[in-house]
């Protein structure tokens, strides 16, 4: 699940070259908190570039009746090359994700220009199910209630109570784990 157009590898021989400080970002489309992670999310990956990889995972909560297609759909938006630019553009408008449903999702493809009949075709035929029902069971596995919820370093941070600080947290974590591979 990671979105090759946020992370690249540097040339070998680089420091860039050493393997990335893996945040794994558990997140739900059709959250609000999530949305309000955006600017954070932002925020780090200018601080780090490639040193630090956002992993998509999925998180769907069954209060919310789209979210688990808006996962499916990220999932076909990562596999179009396009994951984070689709997830921050749903995300910006949750409250249009609950009205419109599906027809949005595949909407929000066409914008970014994207094979939508693809994404159309993605949701009716569930090929992304796997991926997201093994997140949704990872993440139940792993103590996670909510979202968003980061794990990075082996700690798990609970952004769905509350964002304060958790920027910072994130931070000192990731400078902790670069230092280390120094």
């Amino acid at each position: 699940m990671n979105d090759s157009s946020q992370t690249s590898a540097s040339a070998p021989g680089t420091a860039a070259a050493r393997p990335p400080v893996v945040l794994d970002v558990w997140c739900e489309l059709q959250c609000p908190d999530c949305r309000g992670a955006l600017d954070d999310l932002r925020a780090l990956r200018e601080r780090y570039g490639d040193r630090l990889e956002l992993r998509l995972r999925h998180f769907p909560l069954e209060k919310h009746k789209h979210a688990f297609a808006a996962a499916q759909a990220a999932e076909e938006a990562l596999e179009q090359g396009r994951g984070w630019p689709y997830v921050e553009a749903v995300l910006g408008r949750v409250e249009e994700l609950d009205r419109g449903g599906e027809p949005f999702l595949v909407e929000v493809a066409g914008e970014l220009g994207l094979d939508a009949e693809e994404f159309d075709t993605a949701l009716i035929d569930g090929r992304h199910i796997l991926i997201v029902d093994a997140d949704q069971a990872e993440g139940k596995a792993i103590g996670i209630t909510g979202t968003p919820t980061y794990v990075i370093g082996g700690e798990r941070l609970d952004g769905g109570k509350s964002q304060e600080g958790l920027r910072e947290r994130v931070e000192e974590i990731a400078d902790r784990l670069l230092a280390e591979q120094a």
